[in-house]
């Protein structure tokens, strides 16, 4: 009886390290990710309002698996902005993963402009809207970059915990993509970024 004590105690203890191990990577992250906000040329962040910046809990359930079918056939399309222009985006295929035994689908693009910059087209685009936004997220939406080189044989890792709101969630004269209507989910997505709370008085 006390070896399977030790033993169901051990799997518990490493299962603790492990979550909390993933929570400090996305802590580490998320500071980076601020640093950056602040310091970007043309950022809509000041480093005094970094403060307002949130984000759900690092929630490791958001962290899937998923499989990516290309269509490399798709043609060119634009993709309204906030400011009322338009930009011109590749798809470059459709993310499938399940998410609270939901199965979704996600479009990912590339920036039509940037296919032939092998420094600046390195990521996947995924604009998404979900059953958080006005509650809990930015109204306009989110995103969520991929790293093409972390894709394998079509298989590929979406940390929700990493997606983050577009420069039009702190503030006006930005063009900031529309998520496209396929990228709307019925879902919640409790996890990343949350609403900028400066102009909520928080």
């Amino acid at each position: 009886m006390k070896f399977y004590l030790l033993v169901l105690l051990s799997i518990l203890g490493l299962g603790n390290l492990v979550a909390q191990t993933y929570n400090e990577e996305i802590l580490k992250y998320r500071t980076n990710y601020i640093k950056e906000l602040t310091t970007e040329h043309n950022t809509p962040i000041k480093p005094a309002d970094a403060r307002y910046i949130n984000f759900f809990e690092p929630n490791e359930k958001y962290k899937v698996k998923a499989t990516l079918i290309e269509t490399p056939g798709s043609k060119p399309i634009m993709l309204p902005t906030h400011s009322g222009k338009n930009k011109p985006f590749k798809e470059y295929g459709i993310v499938k993963c399940t998410i609270n035994d939901t199965t979704i689908e996600l479009h990912a693009y590339q920036m039509l402009n940037l296919l032939n910059n092998s420094i600046q087209n390195n990521d996947l685009f995924i604009p998404f809207f979900d059953a958080t936004n006005y509650d809990f997220t930015y109204g306009g939406g989110r995103y969520i970059d991929i790293p093409i080189k972390e894709i394998n044989d079509g298989i590929l890792t979406v940390d929700f915990n990493k997606c983050y709101n577009p420069y039009c969630a702190y503030g006006d004269g930005y063009s900031c993509p529309i998520p496209p209507e396929e990228n709307r989910l019925h879902i919640s997505i409790k996890a990343g970024e949350k609403m900028y709370s400066k102009f909520l008085g928080k």
